[in-house]
């Protein structure tokens, strides 16, 4: 491992202490191969890379290495919803079932787009699991979903969608642009910027991906209750039942367990979590929503403004923590800070980390292989701390 342990990319002056903060991933908090890339009024300030992106292969992470980023996936489905919105085909305001009428069933008639994005449609788990081969063949999840009564009554709280919201925000994409939405994020957002990310990645692809790896997980069901701060009480209480939305809602599979690191997940297209790209992507993506990258802004200041204003905000249904949310992106709360109170974006699971702040003209991201949960994970927290010292 130590081998890999070079770190190789640009940092301009005044962002040092990004670099020492990325170093120190490596040396103290456990990164096996990562990267992270910062864009300051439409041109990158930051942009490393470095440690392993295959320990078992001894494949090292280059400039052109791309990661699975869980549910950082979730912004750029956002943004796929919100370029359709301001070109006039899409209201997110309207029913779900204006753009696809199987929806209508069990009582869903009236929930709107907005209420898919912001975690308000009450569907973040299924009755029946769907057999994973599938849910990644696309029609039978959207299917189950249309026909799924809703876990609690829509609009009047939310809770995260963590798996659902990429068939159900994808299936209204597909319904009114006429492409999936690996597609259209391909031709419409991907292409024009020149970055590389993918929802359902080609096979040409495939040999550029870094391998996840996991850190030892806590087993929270031997933890005792004392011994857990008492915030986190109602989510430990939740994770530990069988039947709660929390556990139900990283259910909606079978097997639930998914395979991140299979041929097949990544070649399928998971609108919530199997999104695969570099950090320099998801950097040049988010500057491309607060301004122009190279000529271009994928959204309109009018189209941000509307997508970053507060839906939904308080204790989540399904994680049972504070936490908020615009349409599509979440937005900074107690415990998840992302970049500053004017920040939105999304994190993934274990780690990875995508956002803009358009009050300080930053974009950021960060992306890894090594996926930390149930434990305490400060790489993210401090890399955006050292961002915070750089020079204005």
């Amino acid at each position: 491992m130590l081998s890999h342990m070079v770190i190789d990319g640009l940092v301009a002056d005044g962002y040092e202490a990004v670099r020492a903060a990325f170093a120190a991933n490596f040396a103290d908090r456990g990164d096996v191969g990562a990267a992270v890339c910062v864009y300051r009024d439409g041109r990158p300030v930051v942009d490393l890379w470095g440690g392993s992106a295959d320990p078992e292969t001894d494949r090292t992470w280059d400039r052109d290495t791309i990661q699975l980023v869980y549910s950082a996936t979730k912004g750029v489905t956002a943004t796929a919803a919100h370029l359709l919105a301001q070109r006039g085909h899409l209201d997110l305001d309207a029913p779900v079932a204006q753009y696809w009428p199987e929806f209508a069933a069990a009582g869903k008639g009236e929930i709107p787009v907005r209420w898919l994005l912001s975690h308000q449609a009450g569907l973040a788990a299924v009755d029946k699991p769907v057999l994973l081969a599938d849910a990644l063949a696309w029609q039978p999840m959207v299917e189950a979903l249309a026909a799924q009564a809703p876990n609690w009554v829509p609009g009047t709280a939310h809770g995260y969608h963590g798996r659902t919201f990429g068939w159900l925000v994808g299936e209204v994409i597909r319904r009114v642009s006429g492409r999936s939405v690996g597609q259209f994020v391909a031709e419409e957002i991907a292409g024009p910027l020149g970055i590389d990310f993918y929802i359902g990645l080609p096979e040409a692809e495939r040999h550029r991906v870094s391998r996840l790896v996991f850190a030892p997980a806590v087993d929270l069901a031997t933890v005792p209750m004392d011994a857990i701060p008492a915030e986190l009480h109602d989510m430990v209480a939740a994770l530990r039942d069988p039947e709660s939305l929390a556990t139900r809602a990283f259910q909606v599979t079978d097997p639930a367990d998914i395979d991140f690191n299979s041929p097949a997940v990544h070649a399928a297209e998971i609108p919530s979590s199997n999104g695969i790209g570099s950090a320099r992507g998801l950097a040049r993506l988010y500057a491309s929503l607060i301004g122009e990258v190279d000529g271009i802004r994928l959204l309109t200041p009018e189209t941000v403004a509307d997508a970053t204003r507060v839906q939904a905000d308080g204790i989540d249904r399904v994680v049972m923590l504070p936490d908020r949310y615009g349409t599509g992106y979440m937005l900074p709360a107690e415990g998840f800070p992302l970049g500053g109170a004017a920040s939105f974006g999304h994190p993934g699971r274990g780690g990875s980390l995508a956002y803009a702040d358009p009050s300080r003209g930053i974009a950021f991201a960060y992306v890894t292989n090594y996926i930390i949960e149930g434990a305490v994970d400060l790489r993210a927290r401090s890399l955006v701390e050292a961002l915070d010292q750089a020079r204005a």
